[in-house]
């Protein structure tokens, strides 16, 4: 029974250790060989996979849900260098889209869907605030009540504690005051 139990722990843990290097080693066949991002209202796409035929890199296109295909959408150059090539859109309404780039030899470099949101800005409004700041520590106390206060403050404590005491005592030994 005892050597079962090791087994199973045993194999176990080199599982436990195996699992790590197994998901490294997954193929990368679902990496796009595009990137998308938004700040705001502009979305940008960068690859690296295009070459340039005839002075251009190729075409990306911004899709819309009802545009279907790659001429439908709003097209954009691409510039760059050998090493990386980008296109950017500007004023883009909030909604889902899907970015295609198709480089100039035909050859399509990647498809990604990219959710713009709206960029809210902040409103003034006028707000109170302390004086002073926060009080931290203080519980959010911002007056200081003085020695006379704290005194009785701490003598109401002390006669609790001793009443507790007391109450306690006598309910433990009844007979006793």
């Amino acid at each position: 029974m005892h050597t079962h139990q090791l087994l199973l722990r045993s194999g176990l843990t080199v599982a436990a250790a195996a699992l790590p290097l197994t998901l490294t080693a997954m193929p990368a066949a679902a990496v796009s060989g595009i990137s998308v991002s938004t700040t705001g209202s502009t979305v940008s796409v960068t690859t690296s996979a295009c070459t340039q035929v005839n002075g251009s890199w190729g075409t990306a296109s911004l899709l819309n849900s009802s545009q279907a295909n790659f001429s439908q959408g709003r097209q954009v150059a691409l510039s760059g260098a050998s090493n990386l090539q980008s296109a950017a859109w500007s004023s883009v309404s909030a909604g889902t889209y899907t970015v295609i780039v198709m480089c100039s030899n035909g050859t399509t470099a990647g498809t990604q869907s990219v959710i713009v949101t709206p960029v809210s800005t902040p409103t003034a409004s006028p707000t109170a605030s302390p004086s002073r700041g926060v009080m931290g520590g203080l519980g959010g106390a911002s007056k200081d009540y003085g020695t006379l206060t704290l005194a009785v403050g701490g003598s109401l404590v002390g006669a609790g504690v001793l009443a507790t005491a007391w109450f306690l005592r006598r309910r433990s030994k009844p007979y006793r005051l």
